[in-house]
């Protein structure tokens, strides 16, 4: 069996992230509910990944999470 090609599974999950942070940032101005909605689910943006391979998996796992709520988040406000 071979290893996961984390390096591209990382690139690929910082793409998704600056790409739901630049989606959020067009939707902007979306009420009182989209803020208390924002407020409520509000979660940090992972680090930056600096390729130290003990912190691939913790890294991994905060960027679902980021996606995830984002996402969750999105599908509200739309």
């Amino acid at each position: 069996m071979s290893q996961p090609d984390y390096v591209t599974i990382i690139r690929q999950l910082q793409e998704q992230v600056a790409a739901l942070t630049a989606q959020l940032g067009q939707q902007g101005g979306g009420g009182r509910a989209a803020a208390a909605t924002a407020e409520a689910t509000e979660v940090a943006k992972p680090q930056i990944f600096d390729g130290t391979p003990s912190k691939v998996s913790g890294f991994v796992g905060a960027c679902r999470i980021y996606i995830k709520a984002r996402l969750r988040e999105a599908s509200v406000e739309a």
